[in-house]
């Protein structure tokens, strides 16, 4: 492996883990409503929304109210992005001539950018306007990250207090746009533009290459979507190859800040989390379970893309790696690194094809979306999904010694378990039960281009990345089908809210318990033998879930070549 690559790990790693203590901090105070030096900046902002929508920021919810907001914002998401896709013809920053998106298609979009998915069956810089993009594409981004992050919070705030109420989802909805999402954006946007990213409400540029050929260049506001697609773990792009799109990426330096961004947020909520509960081990054990998880996938990626691909023939020389479908500015190894920290978030949008790497790497990427998307996961989604895993791993033990489970002081009883088994359940039927559906249809069969193994890895990986709430796709494989389009919404909110609803539950029912005395017999949650069991409990379910469809995809090809 080179040094290039370890470092480009090895720095973005000790960056996260130095700016972890500081962002989370930064979070719950935000959320708590504390003063920040943000306050005098954004407070009258904060207090005007709170007055014209008629909000009262010190009025609390169960989870019940909390839940159901949730739902009403993203379902008045869905409707608002689907009817701007709709009327897009008609409306004024067009300088494309885009017509209005197709129904299904149109719908798919809404749904997969109201809940931080993005999956993109359509080409962002021909398919839908500047106002379609600025209105609806970027401002979901935002309020998808925000409201997933909120969900986290109010998970965070019922286990370590005593209330029945977990919040005010309009109001953590605010905090985490106005004080997080927004401040972070706009910094890096204005970054990303100093290394080339463009950023302009111009139309497409006609430009004489040096060959003498007459090419039309796509450009708008794209380092505004940019950022935020990649800092709240969304994915979805401007421009249709994504971040493989040299706009996106220009130099080293803005790849970096990517891979930086993408990461975070979600590592930052561990610390988040372990102020809530008041004990800092807790959100270091998360954090390390993450970590490990990540550094593991990540090692692996880079080594099996440093070693070429066998299928090509011996007269190439692979000595950079498997190169094709990487930036060649970045090499192969840079590009198996994003590959796999792309899909261990729910962002997706990595400077390389995920088509193109051996079918172990694109195990590896399946293996972190089917696993719940936990290492570390999206904004607010991989708190929840690794605490899902913490409960679960909290239940085997206390199965083994006979005793009732407890985590943070409070008994983990048949209700909590059964939300648990619906949090981790709803996602993996969804997963399977689609994807036999769909390999058993004449519509499904479609989509891949490619024969079995590497067609069947198609359209699991298609099915992984859209309830995992990624985004991404080989690049073979055919979604914008009125099949993939209808079949793959519902997978999107599957995996969505399959988790988060269930978790909610759980925090309205554990929020108000009491704390029971420490004994012999309590697990210590704080340790770090804690956090081998919680990976270990990560690996185990993965493996025990979807060794069968790993098997007859990645694994299968691998062994072929």
């Amino acid at each position: 492996m080179s040094l290039a690559g370890l470092l480009t790990l090895t720095t973005v790693l000790l960056a996260v883990l130095l700016l972890t203590p500081f962002i989370g901090g930064f979070i719950h105070a935000v959320m708590e409503g504390r003063r920040t030096w943000l306050t005098p900046i954004l407070g009258p902002a904060e207090r005007a929304i709170y007055r014209v929508a008629g909000i009262d920021p010190n009025e609390g919810q169960g989870w019940k109210a909390y839940a159901g907001s949730l739902g009403v914002f993203t379902l008045a998401s869905v409707v608002l992005l689907y009817l701007l896709q709709r009327l897009q013809s008609i409306l004024p920053l067009n300088p494309t001539g885009a017509g209005a998106v197709e129904p299904a298609l149109a719908f798919n979009t809404a749904v997969s950018f109201a809940t931080t998915t993005n999956w993109q069956n359509y080409a962002g810089e021909t398919g839908v306007s500047h106002l379609t993009q600025m209105a609806g594409l970027t401002v979901q981004n935002f309020a998808a990250a925000g409201a997933g992050l909120a969900a986290a919070v109010a998970l965070g705030r019922a286990l370590g207090s005593r209330r029945e109420q977990i919040g005010n989802f309009w109001v953590d909805l605010t905090r985490a746009t106005l004080y997080v999402l927004v401040p972070i954006s706009v910094l890096a946007a204005l970054f990303q533009v100093a290394q080339g990213v463009p950023q302009t409400l111009a139309g497409p540029q006609t430009v004489t290459t040096l060959q003498g050929a007459i090419q039309t260049i796509a450009i708008g506001p794209i380092a505004s979507q940019d950022v935020i697609k990649i800092l709240g773990s969304n994915g979805g792009g401007f421009l249709n190859a994504n971040g493989a799109h040299p706009f996106l990426n220009p130099t080293a330096v803005s790849d970096w800040m990517d891979l930086l961004l993408n990461l975070l947020i979600p590592f930052a909520l561990t610390w988040t989390f372990g102020r809530y509960v008041r004990d800092s081990r807790q959100g270091w054990v998360l954090f390390g379970a993450m970590a490990t998880l990540l550094v593991a996938a990540s090692l692996a990626s880079m080594t099996l893309e440093a070693g070429g691909n066998p299928l090509i023939p011996g007269t190439v020389d692979q000595a950079a790696g498997n190169m094709e479908g990487k930036e060649v500015r970045f090499g192969a190894e840079v590009g198996g690194l994003s590959a796999a920290q792309m899909a261990a978030t729910t962002t997706g949008a990595p400077p390389a094809t995920y088509a193109s790497t051996v079918p172990a790497t694109g195990g590896v990427a399946m293996g972190l979306m089917l696993i719940g998307e936990v290492a570390p996961g999206g904004v607010g989604s991989g708190l929840v999904g690794i605490l899902v895993y913490a409960l679960l791993a909290i239940f085997l033990a206390g199965l083994m010694v006979g005793r009732t489970p407890e985590y943070l002081g409070k008994r983990v009883e048949s209700f909590e378990i059964r939300m648990i088994m619906l949090a981790s359940l709803i996602p993996t039927a969804a997963v399977l039960g689609l994807l036999a559906l769909s390999v058993s249809l004449t519509d499904g069969q479609a989509g891949p281009a490619t024969a079995p193994p590497h067609g069947f890895s198609e359209i699991l990986y298609a099915f992984a990345s859209m309830t995992g709430n990624n985004g991404s796709a080989f690049a073979s494989f055919t979604g914008n089908t009125p099949y993939y389009n209808v079949i793959g919404s519902f997978a999107i909110l599957a995996g969505r809210f399959g988790a988060v609803f269930p978790m909610l539950a759980l925090a309205g029912s554990m929020g108000p318990k009491r704390q029971v005395a420490r004994s012999l017999g309590t697990l210590p949650t704080g340790s770090g033998m804690f956090a081998a069991l919680l990976v270990g409990t990560v690996v185990a379910i993965g493996a025990l879930s979807y060794f069968a469809a790993l098997a007859l995809g990645p694994v299968a090809e691998q062994l072929a070549i």
